[in-house]
């Protein structure tokens, strides 16, 4: 495999925490959503001097009975519940909760049950009128929601723009969000009104939309259907890349030019600029179009002299005989001086990234991993997204909102992440289940993925969730505001949305089976597991062993990648500094304050998987109480899952034991713990991630080799199992070294590009706080790092690929830190990777932009100016990269012997099942024949990919060189 690729993304090794349906201390309880299906009602028969009674009845209003209940309701004074009867009676904070017994869990349809309480309460005694069944929101009202636009009958020309609008109200609450779906397909969703949504590029065909509403108190409704056609036109059109672009002042922008359909003969497109003084046509003010080039794009070249006014537009308008004239409006931007050709290169390949032509996005607006669908890294097939991907995004539209001074894209963006990487409650639906006290089932990990599925064990201690109830006391949910890290965009697995088996797109997880587990043996598996797919017990028997081998249940859950949760943080503190500097702070105060909240839920990242204590060697150590087991520093996941209703009201959330120094966001953690408008609800998270910046900084420093580059990481669970480490092991706060922290196959920290956008992210808290500690570590690592950067006299370069490590660091001692005179790093080959390169270019910038160094700036011009001349291709930056590690296609994926079952591309899986035939879909893709041809002997397949991550990466390298180095 091209080292950098499968390390680029996370590399997951959660062990489900429960599959059996049993939460320590709980049994299994089956129900049905309550939604708008039930009504409490609570009231006083006594009342005393600070104490009453108070009873509450529950009334199934649904046409089914309710097998199971919970009852949650939060308190309006400062009451508290004393004695309690006909049901388990728990409070936490001013949350109540309310479990059905035996004798009264079935409330039949139409039936009802009544519970009550002695109560106590000191000055307030309001009596609370929100109640929940089972999670959902019992007696609301609906909300009201009506497509407007467009009408039923509707007709648009293929590719159509469709411009919808809706209307909705609640009478007892708010609108949080607005979907749009073409019959059961969600396409789009704003959160804020007015409630319109584009949907661009329509192909032809008939279609059915409806609009749904959802408002604060968890209730929805779905509009009436509106038909539409869209029809092939009947004459040709004029095609442009985009509607609108930008040009620097004094720079050039590039527009693609084509034809909708074949023509019988050349046709000659005119192409011409008005408006805005300064602003021409460059080249391509005359393009001819062939029969046989009508659908590739030619470029038009518009420039902007420096006559030209910041802020003035120009219509460039193409015309042809017999076609219908074109207009793209360009806008003039500043550049911010003689650099501007850097922010002009943001621009084009802003415009390339966004151009649907290029492939970049599906056609629901989610954002690809690759152009490419055939590619294997740690997403096993292109057309994958991951929350990675969306974090670059994020981060390239808070950066072109920098320069433009529009917003909309980057809010855009944060709603469709929000959309489709944060489940909402519906996927997540049974947190009110959740134990904060027995947050999970203790199952060991293992080396070997032959050991696998490994044997739950509900002996082994677990400590406590500290964070639960302060997250939901701030947020008014028990559900977590994380992004899931897999996602099958286009239904390419066939599993749909929670085993429906066509919706599109579908959470999706892999790798679950020890750090041997490359992307070559995973197997994967819905995160909706219903049993629809796999073997009886879905994919839940390959990864664990059911406790006295009891029944499984089926089953939510999902996994976090915090580097990507904390990247989204560190776009959010750009785009809010930005909007700040031009007076348009409220337009992002919204999405600056969900930002703030997945931050809050991030610190999920610095716990034990199993909350429990530093130093921990075996299974018998301490269960942790409050935040003792916390570690402050981002580790390599967190998860979190439960039972779908029909199965119980259970709840699970992990950590991680296992931190890495490429996970580690200096910069997210100052945000979130010192910008007001980033500092989290909860009353703890800003101490918290106060505390995780001091200790990551501390990291840096005790893996930095004696050359400079820093090492693998820590664990508290020595081989995923809380074994004991080598003798002499060195240690950082009770977790002990190692230098491959969680995956290693490949090592963990071999790949340079964890260097890259590690050290970038201290370089830019470096350059925005000037914190003498972060200098410290850069300037070693910048002096190692220069030294391996090679600009060779022919315009080529080469940046580290491949590292490797001997020795060990020093047993941290935070008063006097050791020099790690034995730990080592040498570089072992070298790459043209253009992502790594552009995150390596970043790292000097900032880093020269603070200190002055001046051959830190010389190298990030010279990086990013040989790579724009040696890579730059019509739809973005890329080099050729040869695979031999595609000759794994037909490696077996170990599946024990006498398993079997099927996947959702109806794929046999067993102990014969190899990569290649758990997705023989594979067989299909364009770009098989290169892997086929290898695999029976041929030469080794090269590949030309536009991997997301790295094109946006690209882009915001030339960026930021042109706003911090204006003048250059």
């Amino acid at each position: 495999m091209r080292k950098g690729i499968v390390r680029s993304l996370l590399m997951i090794t959660t062990i489900l925490a429960l599959v059996s349906g049993l939460l320590i201390g709980q049994s299994p309880a089956t129900t049905h959503a309550a939604g708008a299906t039930c009504k409490v009602d609570y009231s006083l028969p006594n009342i005393w001097p600070g104490g009453f009674t108070a009873n509450l009845t529950i009334t199934n209003l649904s046409s089914t009975p309710l097998n199971g209940w919970t009852l949650g309701f939060t308190f309006p004074g400062d009451q508290s519940v004393g004695q309690g009867w006909s049901a388990n009676w728990s409070q936490s904070g001013k949350n109540v909760t309310a479990q059905s017994l035996s004798w009264n869990s079935t409330i039949a349809p139409n039936g009802s049950t009544t519970i009550g309480f002695n109560g106590v309460f000191t000055n307030d005694n309001t009596s609370p009128t929100a109640f929940t069944i089972n999670g959902a929101a019992c007696n609301g009202i609906p909300p009201t929601v009506a497509l407007t636009s467009p009408t039923s009958g509707s007709s648009f020309q293929a590719p159509a723009n469709i411009p919808l609008q809706a209307t909705a109200s609640d009478s007892n609450g708010t609108i949080t969000r607005v979907e749009f779906y073409n019959g059961s397909s969600l396409f789009g969703a704003v959160t804020s009104s007015p409630y319109t949504y584009s949907w661009n590029n329509v192909a032809a065909g008939s279609y059915s939309l409806t609009a749904v509403a959802y408002s604060s108190d968890g209730l929805s409704a779905t509009s009436a259907p509106v038909t539409i056609t869209v029809t092939q036109p009947v004459t040709p059109q004029i095609l442009t890349s985009t509607a609108s672009l930008n040009v620097v002042q004094g720079n050039t922008a590039s527009l693609g030019i084509s034809l909708s359909k074949q023509p019988a003969s050349n046709v000659v497109v005119s192409v011409a600029a008005s408006g805005a003084t300064g602003v021409k046509i460059s080249a391509g003010s005359s393009l001819t179009f062939t029969p046989a080039n009508w659908n590739t794009q030619q470029t038009v070249i518009i420039g902007a002299d420096n006559t030209s006014t910041i802020g003035s537009k120009a219509t460039i308008t193409a015309s042809a005989s017999g076609y219908a004239d074109v207009t793209v409006t360009a806008t003039v931007v500043s550049g911010g001086g003689s650099g501007g050709q850097y922010t002009q290169r943001f621009l084009d390949l802003y415009n390339d990234i966004k151009n649907p032509a290029n492939g970049y996005f599906s056609s629901q607006g989610i954002p690809y991993h690759s152009v490419e669908t055939l590619i294997v890294e740690a997403p096993d097939y292109g057309h994958e997204t991951t929350s990675e991907t969306f974090s670059y995004w994020l981060w390239l539209e808070a950066t072109y909102g920098e320069i433009t001074g529009s917003w909309k894209p980057f809010n855009d963006a944060w709603t469709t992440m929000e959309t489709y990487m944060i489940p909402s409650h519906a996927d997540q639906p049974t947190n009110a289940g959740y134990n904060a006290n027995s947050p999970a089932q203790y199952a060991p990990e293992s080396v070997n993925i032959t050991d696998y599925p490994a044997q739950l064990d509900s002996s082994v201690s677990v400590g406590q969730d500290p964070l639960a109830a302060e997250l939901q006391q701030a947020y008014g949910t028990p559900d977590v505001y994380g992004m899931h890290w897999l996602l099958d965009t286009d239904n390419w697995y066939g599993n749909g949305h929670c085993g429906d088996g066509t919706t599109k797109p579908s959470y999706i997880n892999s790798y679950q089976r020890g750090a041997s587990e490359s992307v070559w043996k995973t197997v994967v598996q819905p995160d909706c597991d219903t049993f629809k797919y796999g073997g009886p017990n879905g994919f839940l028997d390959l990864f664990t062993k059911n406790v006295n081998n009891g029944a499984y249940s089926q089953q939510w859950k999902y996994t976090d990648a915090p580097d990507a949760d904390a990247r989204v943080v560190q776009a959010a503190y750009w785009a809010y500094m930005s909007a700040a500097a031009q007076g348009k702070s409220a337009d992002i105060a919204g999405t600056v304050a969900k930002a703030a909240k997945m931050g809050d839920y991030l610190r999920y990242s610095f716990f034990d998987k199993y909350f429990k204590n530093p130093g921990c060697q075996s299974s018998s150590c301490p269960a942790g109480t409050g935040k003792s087991s916390s570690n402050y520093l981002l580790s390599w996941y967190y998860a979190w899952g439960g039972a779908l209703p029909a199965s119980g009201t259970w709840a699970w959330r992990i950590g991680s034991s296992a931190s890495h120094q490429g996970y580690q966001n200096p910069l997210a953690a100052w945000a979130l713990s010192t910008v007001s408008a980033l500092k989290p609800l909860s009353p703890t998270a800003a101490s918290d991630w106060s505390k995780s910046l001091s200790r990551q900084l501390e990291f840096y420093r005790w893996l930095q080799s004696s050359e400079g580059g820093i090492a693998g990481g820590a664990t508290n669970s020595w081989e995923g199992h809380y074994g004991i480490p080598p003798a002499g092991d060195p240690t950082f706060y009770g977790l002990s070294y190692d230098w491959q922290p969680e995956y290693h196959d490949p090592p963990s920290n071999n790949w340079f590009g964890y260097q890259a956008w590690s050290m970038e992210r201290v370089a830019e808290y470096y350059h925005e706080t000037g914190d003498a500690s972060a200098k410290t570590i850069l300037d070693k690592w910048i002096a190692w790092a220069l030294a391996n950067t090679k600009l060779n006299s022919d315009g080529t370069y080469a940046i580290p690929s491949t590292l490797n490590w001997t020795g060990q660091p020093d047993t941290w001692n935070a008063s006097n830190p050791g020099a790690n005179a034995g730990l080592h790093v040498s570089v072992v080959d070298y790459t043209t990777d253009v992502g790594v390169t552009a995150a390596l270019a970043k790292t000097f910038m900032y880093y020269a932009a603070k200190s002055g160094d001046s051959a830190s700036q010389t190298t990030a011009k010279a990086l990013l100016d040989r790579m724009w001349t040696n890579y730059r291709d019509s739809i973005g930056v890329s080099n050729p990269e040869v695979r031999t590690d595609y000759s794994q296609f037909n490696d077996s994926v170990s599946i024990p012997a006498g398993w079997t079952g099927k996947n959702g591309q109806g794929a046999t899986l067993n102990s014969s099942t190899t990569f290649l035939t758990e997705r023989p879909n594979y067989v299909n893709d364009p770009a098989w024949p290169k892997v086929n041809a290898y695999l029976n002997g041929g030469a080794a397949p090269t590949f030309t990919y536009h991997r997301f991550w790295a094109q946006a990466d690209i882009a915001l390298a030339n960026a930021d060189y042109g706003l911090l180095f204006p003048n250059s």
